[in-house]
């Protein structure tokens, strides 16, 4: 559930994120390569969304049919 935490922590107010944060994760077994990457991950699905969103890109017809 860390990882969770932490990518929801960064996606939704990334200024409160502090070591502990990356400690917690370590706590729970994630090596600094994987924290790298779930923090990079994270960061290009916030990047990609906020670019999207910005220029209006509308879903594809087949993601609103499912929703």
């Amino acid at each position: 559930m860390a990882m969770l935490d932490y990518a929801a922590k960064l996606t939704k107010t990334p200024w409160e994120t502090e070591a502990d944060d990356v400690g917690k994760l370590r706590e729970e077994g994630f090596s600094d390569a994987a924290i790298l990457d779930i923090n990079q991950i994270t960061g290009y699905y916030n990047f990609v969304n906020r670019l999207a969103d910005g220029l209006g890109v509308e879903l594809e017809s087949y993601w609103r049919e499912k929703g």
